[in-house]
């Protein structure tokens, strides 16, 4: 079952969902979890330098078996070394993937750029690095408007990507990013996009997806669980979805998410007016100074 694709601000296609490699496995080996993500159908892997785990997320690609253009690989720049560029950076990662590019190349944070007045400077070296093809498409994790508004100052590339933590409960202070990004053409991946669901048991949105997940039950004739109702949400609104699972089952389930009956543009804001009686961050707390 192969997942179906959003088309990214350069002509690069991007499947909608992706196995990350961040979170559960951080700095874990992900050689077994990569390699069965890639079995099962999960095509677009998510990694990043801070992760500390690159080798074995470049291990489990070569174990799948899988030819390297049927994938679609990220990873993300946190800092550089003293006397490093951004390049030298991915260049050590992509011996550590054991790749000869990535799909996408992200910086994780602003923070410590906009701190040493680095951002134009980075982003400039980021687009030589797609120029050279290190990397086919480039972009930013956990920027806010206003840094989007910096970069883009002197930007000869938009970014194609933004990442960001995204679920119902900060959708209240996300949904400006998702609107300032759409008119540039910057695609949003979401992560922990499922912690509502265990992160706060009995929360707000609990009791809309439950209905919700009932509704799209009898009406497919199949068992949709919660999490895939907060997934579709996600996907009919044009987000990008990275997440994590141990299991075959679960990954199965992701998989299914675009398949699903569609939830009506009613459900979608009632998803989201829940979402808005708990404002609750799980990530990144320093950057949005919550």
């Amino acid at each position: 079952m192969s997942s179906p694709t959003f088309t990214l601000n350069d002509g690069a296609q991007i499947p909608w969902i992706g196995f990350g490699t961040g979170t559960a496995l951080y700095t874990k080996d992900s050689t077994e979890a990569v390699k069965t993500a890639i079995q099962t159908g999960l095509t677009h892997l998510d990694g990043a330098q801070l992760y500390q785990n690159e080798e074995s997320l470049g291990k489990g690609i070569k174990e799948s078996g899988i030819a390297r253009q049927e994938l679609f690989v990220t990873t993300k720049v946190f800092k550089t070394p003293e006397g490093k560029s951004v390049k030298d950076t991915l260049v050590e990662s992509l011996k550590k993937l054991g790749l000869e590019y990535v799909d996408l190349f992200l910086i994780h944070s602003p923070l410590e750029l906009v701190k040493d007045g680095k951002m134009k400077a980075w982003w400039k070296e980021m687009e030589g690095i797609k120029k050279e093809g290190l990397a086919k498409s480039i972009g930013v994790s956990n920027f806010m408007v206003e840094h989007l508004q910096l970069l883009l100052q002197d930007a000869a590339v938009i970014p194609a990507v933004n990442q960001i933590e995204l679920h119902p409960y900060v959708w209240n202070t996300a949904v400006n990013i998702y609107e300032f990004c759409k008119s540039k053409g910057i695609v949003i991946e979401s992560y922990g996009a499922l912690s509502t669901l265990f992160r706060v048991p009995e929360g707000p949105v609990d009791h809309i997806v439950a209905k919700l997940a009932e509704r799209l039950s009898k009406e497919s004739g199949t068992t949709i669980s919660s999490g895939q109702i907060l997934m579709k949400w996600l996907f009919q609104k044009g987000v990008v979805v990275v997440t994590t699972s141990s299991k075959t089952s679960r990954m199965k389930e992701m998989l299914a998410v675009p398949s699903l009956p569609d939830l009506t543009p009613e459900e979608i804001v009632a998803i989201e007016t829940e979402g808005s009686k708990l404002h609750k961050r799980f990530f990144g707390l320093n950057i949005y100074n919550e």
